[in-house]
């Protein structure tokens, strides 16, 4: 088996648990011993789309970790947490809440190329510990800005402080947000009307922290905030409408179908374009030889037929493998 199971991640299950329940969905069918790994660490408090590779397509795992993704995510107004999220201690409050009109002011603040200091609550190691483990110490953990990118950033949905705020926790993994109800609920908020909370819908680059980016976004409003839903709608090339449950995953594999709900490991790869090689170039390729022929650029990836080779990497008229499948 080599390809990618796209798993809907459910709200408070790890991604490294995600991926073991993978790896018993496999066994149960009959699969046997197989490599898994995922592509795009979740928070337990995060649900959606996670990529979990198998077989050969682990190859690819490290790339989806650089692809971009796209998020839905709740900011409540009024707190923050120590963990940026519903699940930390409040260390701030404040009375001010903004209008839908200062939320939108904001917005193109928050595009484009950004800094922002990663939550002390995450995996980034200092001197060879985890950040999260220093601050579950009480240590002061000292976060140095990064450089991320916000493509588009975007209001979904807008709470009203009379209205109550958008569902958090395991409720939210339940909610879908309809087009016409965001449009029809966002009229309704008019002037000065004070929101409770807000949803915005995020495309951003690797290494952004979405919690971080609420905190300084509440901030930038004259207040505070933290998550109480996020939800990965997108991870590189994969998408909500190909992500399957736990318990669809489930209940494939003990119907043995568990290969039928699998992508092919191309789908990876969907950006990149495909590069024909003869018998003789795909063995050429397989035992790590550099081909030379017609001027190339830039990565694509050598198919023999149907059969994928390898990723390559093309300067000129070489091409070298970047990684080699066993296929």
């Amino acid at each position: 088996m080599h390809g990618w199971i796209i798993l809907d991640k459910p709200h408070g299950l790890g991604s490294t648990q995600a991926v073991s329940a993978v790896k018993r969905a496999l066994r149960q069918s009959g699969a046997g011993k197989v490599k898994v790994g995922h592509g795009g660490t979740l928070d337990p408090l995060a649900t959606g789309v996670l990529p979990v590779a198998v077989g050969e397509a682990t190859k690819l795992a490290g790339r989806m970790l650089d692809s971009d993704k796209i998020y839905d995510f709740t900011i409540a107004f009024g707190a923050q947490t120590d963990t940026l999220d519903l699940e930390g201690k409040v260390i701030a409050t404040s009375d001010h809440r903004p209008t839908l009109a200062e939320v939108e002011a904001v917005l193109p603040r928050f595009t484009g190329a950004i800094e922002q200091a990663p939550p002390a609550f995450s995996a980034i190691l200092i001197d060879g510990s985890r950040a999260y483990d220093l601050a579950r110490q009480g240590q002061e953990v000292e976060m140095k800005l990064r450089s991320v990118t916000i493509h588009s950033l975007t209001v979904r949905h807008a709470e009203l402080v009379s209205a109550s705020i958008a569902p958090s926790g395991a409720d939210a993994c339940e909610e879908e947000w309809t087009l016409s109800r965001q449009a029809s609920e966002t009229k309704q908020i008019q002037g000065d009307d004070r929101l409770a909370g807000v949803t915005l819908t995020a495309h951003v680059s690797k290494g952004t922290y979405i919690r971080s980016l609420a905190r300084d976004f509440a901030l930038a409003l004259g207040t505070v905030g933290h998550v109480t839903m996020l939800r990965r709608v997108k991870a590189g090339p994969f998408a909500l409408e190909t992500a399957i449950s736990l318990d669809k995953l489930d209940e494939a594999a003990r119907g043995g179908g568990i290969a039928q709900l699998m992508l092919p490991l191309t789908a990876g790869l969907d950006d990149i374009p495909a590069l024909a090689v003869s018998p003789d170039d795909a063995l050429a390729l397989r035992q790590g030889k550099v081909l030379v022929g017609k001027p190339h650029t830039g990565l694509m990836l050598a198919m023999e037929g149907q059969t994928p080779v390898a990723l390559v990497e093309a300067s000129g008229p070489e091409i070298r493998v970047v990684r080699g499948f066993n296929l």
